[in-house]
């Protein structure tokens, strides 16, 4: 049974779009229907192939939004240059079928019974499988203390923006790195040393953090973590290209 599980993760599946949702200008969540879906953890991911007329074949991770439980989510950022986000962005529609294979991935999960205090830190795109964990602490109700340190560029670049206005218990501290509104009273610029010590929990609370977003941005938020005497193995984190907060 085990072996024939982990071939079903790794098999191509044809997947149907259920819904496109508009996030920001650059960003949309995908729901799919996957007819053999086996279930996911919180924090895994997906592989994305796109196959052209001429056989040529591009193919894409992208971290699952949704909680288990839920329909299949991702949420995917337009790059200019990218040769397969421009194409779920702007030409994918309800109806429309691709490729897929999942969920793919075992250490950057979460659980509730893993416990906490949990530190989730964002930056840009980063927030979806954050928000897959904080979907999964709402869906079960769980009391674990959740605190969200949420990067973006500007307000309209704010992913989940209604969601996570409404999180109740979870703390959500945003800083915005570009642009402020007029009035703003939130956090401006990079996640910094300051700024982690300010939000993160006491490193004598035992908490485990999770830190996805450009690699860059997770090095630098890692390492100040560890500075904050945050045990090492208690910071998880998932590194993508060159975007985000």
């Amino acid at each position: 049974m085990a072996r024939a599980a982990v071939r079903g993760r790794l098999t191509w599946q044809v997947a149907t779009v259920l819904d496109v949702v508009d996030e920001t200008p650059r960003v949309k969540t995908i729901l799919f229907e996957v007819p053999d879906w086996q279930g996911h953890r919180a924090g895994q991911h997906v592989d994305v192939r796109l196959t052209s007329e001429d056989g040529y074949r591009a193919e894409r991770a992208y971290s699952i939004a949704s909680a288990p439980g839920e329909p299949l989510a991702i949420t995917v950022e337009r790059l200019d240059d990218g040769e397969v986000s421009p194409y779920l962005t702007d030409v994918l529609r309800a109806g429309d079928e691709l490729e897929l294979r999942g969920p793919i991935g075992g250490y950057f999960v979460w659980e509730p019974e893993q416990g906490g205090p949990l530190l989730l830190v964002a930056g840009g795109s980063g927030i979806a499988p954050l928000m897959a964990m904080l979907r999964l602490r709402r869906n079960a109700m769980s009391d674990v203390p959740a605190r969200l340190l949420y990067s973006s560029r500007s307000p309209a670049d704010v992913i989940y923006r209604t969601e996570l206005e409404g999180l109740g218990d979870v703390d959500v501290v945003q800083t915005l790195t570009r642009e402020q509104p007029p009035g703003w009273t939130g956090r401006r610029g990079r996640v910094d040393s300051a700024l982690l010590a300010e939000v993160a929990w006491p490193a004598a609370d035992e908490p485990l953090a999770f830190v996805c977003g450009p690699t860059g941005f997770v090095e630098a938020v890692a390492d100040g973590l560890v500075q904050l005497r945050y045990r090492p193995e208690r910071v998880k984190t998932e590194r993508f290209g060159a975007t985000g907060g």
